[in-house]
């Protein structure tokens, strides 16, 4: 198979945000190669079809990013396969909501291996390949999580928290090797099926902007990409116009 000059690995690529992450990376000619769980693996294939029904380049993977020796053969598979890759975002999200003295510790450890132990293990196979070259970007989707822990939401803050200071040390570690490392602060609803079956309101602040839209958000992903050396943006708050700080 013909190498590609760029390829973007996207973990978590979800029918909401991943999604539009994999449409807008493929938009700038990159191979998008995405990945989520195996049971998820029809929907994957269904992006795909998309993605290169409208002119892109995709391929699927059934991986789960939590596994060590499964991400450290997904990369080396995709440099020997499709490309060098230019682009990696952690977008695995986990947030679930259990009070306090309901959050067991297998949910405890699920969450933080999901959104936390995942995104070292992606983050660092990405400067494996990445720091010899000189070049690369590092993208990881936070959440409001990632600043402040709300009320029946430790779990979830606990690994979002983690995530965090992980970019914020591969940042100070990997920019020097010419690796971008930015974290993305999602703060606020994301319009989906999700949002739409959990929030009575939804249409009416849909339709007042007060609830974010996955294409959107995913151009401020490939303008971080873009970024200049001499300009980079380490963190990102995104927020609709209404959603409290």
């Amino acid at each position: 198979m013909k190498k590609a000059k760029k390829a973007c690995l996207i973990l978590g690529a979800g029918a909401g945000l991943g999604a539009s992450l994999a449409r807008a990376f493929a938009r700038e000619g990159l191979v998008v190669c995405l990945t989520r769980r195996l049971r998820h693996r029809a929907a994957l294939d269904a992006l795909v079809d998309e993605i290169e029904a409208a002119g892109g380049s995709a391929r699927a993977f059934g991986v789960d990013a939590r596994v060590e020796d499964d991400m450290v053969a997904l990369v080396d598979q995709i440099e020997a396969e499709v490309g060098p890759l230019e682009v990696v975002v952690f977008n695995i999200g986990a947030n679930v909501f259990f009070p306090v003295t309901e959050t067991t510790v297998r949910v405890y450890s699920k969450v933080w291996e999901m959104a936390a132990l995942a995104g070292f293990v992606s983050g660092r196979e990405a400067a494996r390949v990445m720091t010899p070259r000189g070049r690369g970007t590092v993208l990881f989707t936070g959440a409001t999580a990632s600043l402040r822990g709300s009320a029946g939401f430790s779990a979830f803050a606990g690994a979002k928290h983690g995530l965090r200071a992980l970019a914020q040390s591969m940042a100070r570690e990997l920019g020097p090797s010419g690796v971008h490392v930015a974290h993305v602060v999602i703060d606020g609803a994301i319009a989906g099926e999700f949002t739409q079956a959990n929030m009575p309101d939804y249409e009416a602040r849909l339709a007042r902007s007060e609830i974010l839209q996955p294409d959107e958000i995913a151009a401020n992903y490939v303008w971080l990409w873009k970024q200049p050396k001499s300009a980079w943006t380490h963190e990102m708050d995104i927020r609709p116009w209404t959603e409290k700080w």
